[in-house]
Formats: C-alpha cells, structure tokens, sequence
C-alpha cells in the first residue's frame, strides 16, 4: 500500500502527538532562531518565515490540530516580509524597524521560558524529595510508661528521708569569735604593761580567724583612742600602749 485509504476512519482521539519542543508560534521561532544561531536582533524574516510555513504545512499533513495562534504568526510574519520588501524611507525619516515588535517579543518569551526551566529545576516535594513514614509493625506492642502519681512521689521521698537518717554525723564547730570580747581582753592584757610589742597581742594558736579579730579590735581601740601605736624610726619594732599611761 503506497498510498494512505481515504476511507479509513481513525477516531479523533486514537493518536495523539505531543511536541515538546514547542508549545506555541514563539517557542517554534525561537527553536529556528537558535538551531541555524542567528541573532535575534537581526531575524532573516524571508528564511524563517520559509521554514516556519513548512513547520505548518507538516501539521497539516499529519491532520494535527493546528491552533489559530500558528496561523496568526504566519500572517505577522508574512506582513513583516512586505514590509520589508518596500522600499527603504529616506535617512532622514525615522521609521521604526518592522521586525522590533517581533524582536521584543520573542525577548520577551526567552526570558519568560528560561525562569520556567529554572523554577523546574528546584527541588520538588514528590519528584525529587519524597516523605517517608515508618509504621509500626503488626504485632509488635508499643509499651507506654506509666503515669507517675504524687502520692508514690510521696511515699519514695519518704524512702529517701529515712535512708539518709542512717547517715547522720556530728560536726563539732568552733564557737564563733567576739570583737567586744577580744577589745576587752586587750585593754585587760595591757593593763600596767606599759609599752607592748604589737606582735604580742595575737595568739598564734587561734589561727586565722583569732588573729583577724585581735586585729580588728586593736583598729576598734585605735579608733576609740584607747591605746595608740608607737614606732621611734622608721621599720622600726612597732609597740602599743595604753593612752595616758606614763613613759
């Protein structure tokens, strides 16, 4: 069979051809614009009219349904070519170039197609990430912890208070130091003493703490101008002495 039967009937929707490549007159001449790498700004309107026309004449032998937009283009395209075929006005004139609108638009569209492919790019939630779920087996029981009541929290702090009572010690601690004691014990000390050497009022034995309240008393007693410190030269040996008692 050389020829295709005329009296073959194939229902419309048996065969149906899908262009990716285009989807719509602008797309098909940016496609013929970029496959010969011709300049968009300076479009050979007579060649990819030619080749625009044989695109649509290729729909129409394979009976594809040929959308108006294909046709609208074809006629813009066919009335740039007269255009440009008449004669060019003057320098002096300033005539718009025919071929802008289509330049313009086509720029247009470029840049519009080429954010789609971006944004299609991108990560998609079901074509390139998917949510996964893990379900718990048949069969397998989950335990649940049981709920905490506070009169068990009671009764364990209870447990808790009578084990420690087992570990009771004693801690001895050492009365805590008077400074009107200490300021008494002083003037007591230096009574008839005349002048004492300043060293000898501390008592070594007490520590710390005991010579830091016989200091603090000695500076209470200066203040009170009860006794008064002497030193005859410099780094000398310093001495207290009551105020008032004799040399």
């Amino acid at each position: 069979m050389l020829t295709f039967p005329q009296d073959l009937y194939i229902p419309p929707d048996a065969l149906e051809v899908i262009l990716e490549a285009f989807e719509g007159p602008l797309d098909l001449l940016l496609y013929l614009i970029r496959r010969q790498n011709l300049d968009i700004l300076d479009i050979p309107i007579a060649e990819i009219t030619e080749q625009y026309m044989e695109y649509v004449e290729l729909m129409k032998d394979l009976r594809l349904e040929l959308a108006s937009e294909y046709l609208v283009m074809a006629a813009i395209l066919a009335e740039i070519k007269s255009r440009m075929l008449l004669p060019r006005p003057t320098p002096q004139e300033d005539e718009e170039d025919p071929r802008a609108e289509l330049v313009r638009r086509l720029q247009e569209y470029e840049r519009f197609k080429q954010a789609a492919l971006d944004l299609d790019a991108l990560p998609r939630l079901g074509r390139d990430a998917f949510v996964t779920r893990a379900q718990i087996p048949p069969g397998q029981v989950r335990r649940l912890p049981p709920t905490v009541d506070l009169h068990e929290l009671l009764l364990a702090l209870r447990e808790v208070l009578a084990r420690a009572d087992l570990y009771l010690s004693h801690r001895v601690e050492r009365e805590s130091l008077s400074l009107r004691e200490r300021m008494a014990k002083v003037l007591e000390y230096m009574q008839g003493a005349g002048f004492v050497p300043f060293v000898h009022l501390f008592e070594l034995g007490e520590g710390r703490a005991g010579v830091v309240v016989t200091f603090l008393a000695l500076l209470e007693l200066i203040k009170d101008a009860s006794i008064e410190l002497v030193q005859p030269e410099p780094f000398a040996p310093i001495h207290a002495r009551l105020r008032g008692a004799e040399a």
